[in-house]
């Protein structure tokens, strides 16, 4: 049935598709964050024009970033997170520091509490 997880086990030899949550680096520098299932196909449409409306306008695109997951579900939610995140922190996961990832959520929590603090009552 369309729509319903597959319970079948995928023929022998055959390629297992997992979900994806993926980041593209677009022509003007900025960054695409999407999650498929089909990752070389997705990046193929987003080159094709085919993709989201904000790559159509930013092409070509590069593939910069992966991350494999077990459910669609999963790929989506970890999309949502990444995409609310600024340049400098997705520049953090894109090169593999996580230290930094740390430091930059740390300055961002401050940042916020002096604001509050900040403001008048």
């Amino acid at each position: 049935m369309r729509g319903e997880p597959s319970l079948e086990f995928p023929a022998r030899g055959s390629v297992v598709r997992m979900p994806y949550m993926y980041i593209l680096e677009c022509a003007d520098g900025s960054f695409y964050v999407g999650s498929t299932w089909h990752i070389l196909e997705r990046v193929q449409q987003h080159n094709e024009g085919m993709g989201a409306a904000y790559t159509r306008n930013r092409l070509p695109v590069a593939l910069v970033y992966t991350e494999e997951y077990a459910s669609i579900a999963e790929a989506y939610g970890r999309e949502k997170q990444v995409q609310g995140w600024n340049r400098r922190k997705r520049r953090a996961l894109i090169e593999g520091r996580p230290e930094d990832l740390r430091d930059i959520e740390r300055l961002q929590k401050l940042r916020r509490t002096a604001e509050g603090n900040a403001r008048p009552p």
